[in-house]
């Protein structure tokens, strides 16, 4: 990736951010932590990766992004806006009566929602559903979903990731979301993933790990993972909880906060 098209992402990434900031705190509270941790995948895959037409939500050839930790909602619907699926001022309806941008990303409500996702586990076997059936109809379309790293207690995942494994799903390329933070805490002291990489090359998976944050170093990760026709691709991105957002990034309680607009334009202002 050259420095101009990188600097570019970044710029994306920023404005994700702002967006994703102002979002929640119209709001007055939701999932900051673990939507500020994704977002410089989500601007390499929308602005530069994905094939995609905002123009055209269920284009049966585009790539397809399944977050199966739905609560990142805030991050992903900042970035549809701001591809222009749909107007920006929408994210000052998130999680409010009559909205189309649900806590939760929700396929029936949101264009550029390619599933419904939430419950811990259940998107990542979506996504392998959707890889295996594009293979099937021979179709030549990518499948990217990003779970988390407490989603990972989840036996779900696991099942999932033996059959994609067994079934060579090389259309399919995932990516946890590893800021070694859950709900309730640290990772570590809750259920330790232990060696991420390891585990998931046990399964049958080509894997990677990358700095999260690093969009230079992520593209060429994703790059090698797409050139590969062996395997599903797993990236294991190390990355910080809350990202950017000055109240929240390495704080314990970042899951979910309350704040108003006064302290999201002070975490806009601190934005680099």
């Amino acid at each position: 990736m050259d420095k101009e098209k990188e600097d570019y992402l970044k710029g994306k990434a920023k404005e994700i951010r702002k967006l994703t900031i102002e979002e929640i705190a119209a709001l007055g509270t939701g999932h900051i932590g673990g939507s500020m941790s994704s977002v410089d995948l989500l601007a390499l895959l929308y602005f530069h990766r994905m094939k995609i037409d905002p123009q055209k939500p269920r284009w049966e050839d585009r790539d397809q992004l399944v977050v199966s930790k739905g609560h990142s909602g805030p991050a992903v619907y900042a970035t549809l806006a701001l591809k222009g699926f749909f107007p920006t001022d929408w994210l000052n309806t998130l999680n409010k009566g009559g909205t189309s941008l649900p806590s939760h990303c929700d396929r029936n409500k949101t264009p550029g929602i390619d599933m419904t996702t939430g419950s811990l586990g259940q998107g990542f076997s979506a996504a392998i559903g959707i890889a295996l059936g594009l293979r099937m109809d021979k179709k030549p379309s990518t499948v990217y979903t990003i779970i988390g790293d407490g989603e990972s207690n989840e036996g779900q995942i696991w099942e999932g990731a033996l059959f994609a494994g067994y079934q060579k799903l090389s259309n399919l390329v995932a990516f946890t979301d590893y800021n070694k933070q859950q709900l309730d805490g640290f990772t570590k002291d809750i259920l330790d993933l232990g060696d991420v990489a390891a585990k998931w090359t046990a399964f049958g998976w080509f894997t990677q790990e990358v700095d999260g944050h690093d969009i230079a170093a992520l593209d060429a990760v994703i790059e090698k993972a797409l050139a590969q026709k062996e395997k599903p691709s797993m990236i294991v991105m190390h990355t910080i909880k809350g990202k950017g957002c000055n109240f929240a990034e390495g704080m314990e309680k970042n899951h979910s906060m309350v704040f108003d607009m006064e302290k999201a334009k002070e975490a806009i202002a601190a934005l680099v």
